[in-house]
């Protein structure tokens, strides 16, 4: 059975990580300076990790490919999944002319840009994120911007940006689940330890993408609700994910955001305007709608919310997994051995593929999508042709997402992420901030803050324990640091394209956009971590 070599280039570490690194550098030269679109950077960054694995890892060729193949359907099922139906559910809206009566009641409650940006892209997309998660919030989120008159790129950043206080949490608290499972550590300690370091940063968030929006002096102009809105937020999540557990944190505090919200628009008027490039407005009164046409209207979003919801009950979702198909990756399962320090002895790497086909969050999109038809009398017609030409919108970034996802297991199975991880270790007494880069780094390669834990979970709790470090704080670190890098991975961005009908040649732009917000974001998220390490460590489970 084939060995992970961790340091393949001439037994030098230094020298091994300048090798692993190269397929990341090749992504973002291509992105940040070539400003190549996103799925041909994917390809070129999948090819140079396919060399790296064959030349300098020695990997098999079969394996390297089987790699590739289990990283692109992981991909496609569930991300993609998710994407296809969370995107047919708004067409359907547009199609039938509810959309518009959305954009109307949001308006009727506020015309301003940056309590549109607050409610929707941080207060909905947050509660899309709890309930679902995998792209499912950004793609409804700046759907509905774009609807509302934001132009395709702003609509797509404000939402990745606003995407980063709940992602630790999404999904109904899958990204520490699976932090647990990987780790052995306690779930309720992971769920207070994220808590902890996402609740400050949480609390900055609403504030942050003002600023971004308009500056300073747009800020002033909302400051009471954004005030209200972050602090209700950061104290929710820090209560429920310090006292009842990781599974509901993101549902619950995005309801109080959307509540506070609600309560401030109605009583509190902001000062002050922001007109964002690109910006084709909307009406300055949009017409009233009765209440029967507005619960018709939102009636795809409610579908949605309580086919996710009932996805998520245990005693359903149990019956859903009774069809579930879970089998060992052909050709990859157990065939290459994982050695210390990445895991405590060595131990046969596994690749599970999981097949939920009907408890996946994607299929409750799905039912959602075709309840709204029916209750929108959309033709079957209608509906296919529909579904054909979303199907058709989405090609590209389906190509991207599966692309980076193959290049992103590739390296997990090379050996290469491991290299990169024990190069963070290696920083000693920095390793608390370089470990929350780490999660940054696996975010950045797989979209996903879930596969980010599962990439390099135990490595934080190994390495902390090397270091004399709690592993309880470095593994939700991970967690926490992959936060921030959801708003740069090519699978968000790719998300984000798709669902606002952004310019291909716009992707590049976006991701050098959010790429500086990333670095700072995470940057706070790291300084937390070395002050729980070192100056209050007693503070963590």
């Amino acid at each position: 059975m084939p060995q992970q070599d961790y340091i393949p280039v001439a037994g030098s570490l230094a020298l091994s990580t300048a090798i692993a690194a190269i397929p990341i550098v090749v992504l973002l030269y291509c992105l940040g300076i070539r400003r190549t679109a996103a799925w041909v950077a994917a390809l070129f960054g999948l090819g140079t990790a396919l060399l790296v694995a064959l030349f300098s890892y020695h990997m098999p060729p079969a394996l390297a490919a089987s790699a590739v193949a289990y990283g692109a359907a992981y991909g496609l099922f569930p991300i993609c999944w998710i994407i296809i139906w969370a995107i047919f559910l708004y067409r359907i809206m547009v199609e039938t002319g509810k959309f518009k009566i959305v954009k109307d009641s949001i308006g009727n409650l506020t015309t301003d840009r940056r309590l549109q940006a607050l409610l929707i892209a941080f207060a909905f997309g947050s509660f899309i994120e709890g309930a679902a998660g995998f792209g499912t919030p950004v793609a409804v989120a700046a759907a509905m911007l774009t609807g509302l008159g934001f132009s395709p790129f702003y609509a797509a950043a404000i939402c990745l940006l606003a995407n980063t206080a709940p992602v630790a949490f999404g999904s109904v608290g899958v990204p520490i689940v699976t932090l647990a499972g990987i780790t052995g550590l306690p779930l309720n300690h992971l769920s207070a330890a994220v808590g902890l370091i996402c609740a400050p940063i949480s609390l900055l968030v609403p504030a942050y993408v003002i600023l971004v929006m308009g500056g300073w002096k747009a800020l002033r102009g909302v400051l009471p609700a954004v005030v209200a809105c972050g602090v209700v937020y950061a104290l929710v999540q820090f209560f429920v994910s310090n006292y009842v557990g990781p599974h509901l944190t993101a549902i619950l505090t995005s309801l109080a955001a959307m509540g506070v919200l609600a309560v401030a628009v109605k009583i509190w008027k902001p000062s002050g305007t922001v007109t964002l490039e690109g910006d084709t407005g909307m009406p300055a009164n949009p017409p009233h709608h009765t209440g029967r046409e507005l619960a018709l209207a939102w009636s795809p979003y409610m579908l949605l919310v309580v086919f996710v919801l009932v996805w998520g009950m245990e005693p359903f979702k149990g019956w859903l997994n009774s069809v579930t198909v879970i089998f060992g990756w052909p050709g990859l399962h157990n065939r290459i051995l994982q050695v210390p320090p990445v895991t405590a002895k060595p131990t046969p790497y596994a690749a599970r593929f999981t097949l939920n086909w009907l408890s996946a969050s994607g299929t409750a999109c799905l039912f959602a999508s075709v309840c709204s038809a029916i209750v929108l009398r959309l033709s079957p017609w209608r509906f296919f042709h529909l579904l054909g030409a979303t199907l058709k919108q989405l090609t590209v970034p389906i190509v991207t997402i599966a692309s980076v996802l193959g290049m992103a297991f590739l390296m997990n199975y090379s050996g290469s992420i491991g290299t990169l991880g024990l190069a963070c270790a290696a920083s000693g007494a920095l390793y608390p901030f370089i470990g929350t880069l780490m999660g940054w780094l696996g975010v950045f390669l797989t979209g996903s803050d879930t596969s980010s834990n599962a990439l390099f979970g135990n490595l934080q709790v190994v390495t902390s324990r090397q270091l004399h470090l709690n592993p309880v704080l470095m593994a939700a670190a991970n967690s926490s640091g992959g936060v921030m890098g959801k708003m740069i991975s090519l699978a968000s961005i790719a998300v984000a394209s798709a669902a606002t009908g952004m310019a291909p040649h716009d992707e590049a732009k976006l991701f050098r956009f959010t790429l500086h917000h990333s670095l700072l974001l995470v940057s706070l998220v790291g300084l937390l971590v070395v002050f729980y390490a070192y100056v209050t460590p007693q503070w963590i489970p």
